[in-house]
């Protein structure tokens, strides 16, 4: 199947952006099918090669550095273009680990429509993009470990700035906004220390 005959996989656990993201390439004229985590999404691609994924990184069971590094080390599934979509991971050195492994394009949430689907447009007319050799086991595990470390430093700092707002004399309105920032903080902080056990068990073996 060449490239531009594939359908589009949304890989993204957020409802709410996953059904704005599936209904706007929709209107737009692309077959689209989704998928709520990194394996979900797998499960799709070995079903039938998509043109292209869409995936955010933060993801429960397997997320988005996951999803393209398994995509990569299958020679089958190698050149398909990743597109990721964030509002954790956008350091510069986040986007050069996403290039290192393959990644076609980085957007930040909240999501410019219209942008999202000039690079849709842009890589699907470019076509397959060379196939990139995966990176060794080591390189990937220590480069995806250092970029789980700083995003667990940044939400430990956020979780500590919002306890300090919510010890201040807020607006309820405030005060609800702050305790549900705090709240995702929380579960993002869970998950990535559950993501780093899983990546210092990996890097054991070397």
């Amino acid at each position: 199947m060449s490239t531009v005959q594939g359908y589009l996989l949304i890989v993204e656990d957020d409802p709410d952006i996953l059904r704005l993201l599936e209904t706007t390439l929709t209107f737009n004229g692309y077959r689209v099918f989704t998928a709520r985590n990194g394996y979900e999404g797998l499960e799709a691609v070995q079903k039938e090669r998509p043109a292209l994924v869409v995936a955010d990184i933060m993801m429960p069971k397997l997320d988005g550095f996951g999803l393209v590094n398994r995509l990569r080390i299958n020679p089958e599934t190698r050149e398909i273009p990743v597109v990721f979509i964030t509002a954790t991971y956008v350091a510069p050195e986040d986007r050069e680990f996403a290039e290192n492994i393959g990644v076609a394009s980085f957007i930040q949430k909240p999501i410019e429509l219209e942008e999202f689907l000039a690079t849709i447009r842009e890589l699907l007319k470019q076509g397959a993009p060379i196939a990139l050799e995966p990176l060794k086991d080591f390189e990937f595990y220590d480069g995806y470990r250092k970029r789980l470390e700083a995003k667990l430093d940044q939400k430990i700092a956020q979780i500590a700035r919002d306890e300090i707002l919510l010890a201040s004399t807020l607006s309820d309105e405030d005060r609800h906004a702050i305790q549900a920032s705090r709240g995702r903080a929380i579960n993002e902080r869970e998950e990535i220390k559950l993501l780093l056990e899983q990546i210092h068990q990996q890097l054991k073996k070397y």
